[in-house]
């Protein structure tokens, strides 16, 4: 089987969910004539945790797992990524491996753009790369709120404070 990138396109309504949702109709254009649409079954990996990034990935139709690996090695559940989710940026822009696995969960409609299309076309549209800031930073104050949660639910005792 070829990489996903090669596999046949699917033709399917744009849906870039936070991506460029505020971005001129030209840049959108632009941005679809980098894109393959793909539909692959589940269990399909997008991406695992540690290999390179390649490109980015947009959940068009279906649900993918996010998942990583504890320090003891098990595997760790840490969001479903439904329609409109951008799954891989984070590592793409950065050209560091991916921090988590993707893996489909079931049939699914997905827009792969390479890391080096994507890298030209926010060079050439600058408006786009202030749109990628905020989501990025919108998935980092979401990240600070799971571990806030994960950490205060674990560590919540009883007070032996008198006040």
């Amino acid at each position: 089987m070829g990489s996903i990138a090669q596999q046949s396109r699917i033709n399917s309504a744009p849906v870039f969910g936070r991506l460029f949702a505020d971005l001129s109709a030209e840049t959108n254009a632009d941005f679809e004539r980098i894109l393959s649409r793909v539909s692959l079954p589940p269990g399909t990996v997008l991406f695992r945790e540690g290999t390179p990034a390649t490109g980015v990935f947009v959940i068009l139709e279906g649900k993918a797992k996010l998942s990583l690996c504890s320090q003891g090695g098990k595997s760790v559940n840490i969001w479903i990524a439904n329609p409109g989710s951008v799954l891989g940026l984070s590592a793409a822009l950065s050209g560091k491996p991916h921090e988590t696995t993707a893996e489909l969960l079931d049939r699914g409609d997905v827009a792969v753009v390479q890391r080096k299309e994507l890298l030209r076309f926010l060079h050439q549209h600058r408006e786009a790369c202030l749109q990628v800031v905020n989501l990025l930073s919108q998935d980092l104050h979401i990240a600070y709120d799971r571990v806030r949660s994960l950490g205060l639910t674990r560590s919540r005792r009883p007070s032996n404070h008198l006040h």
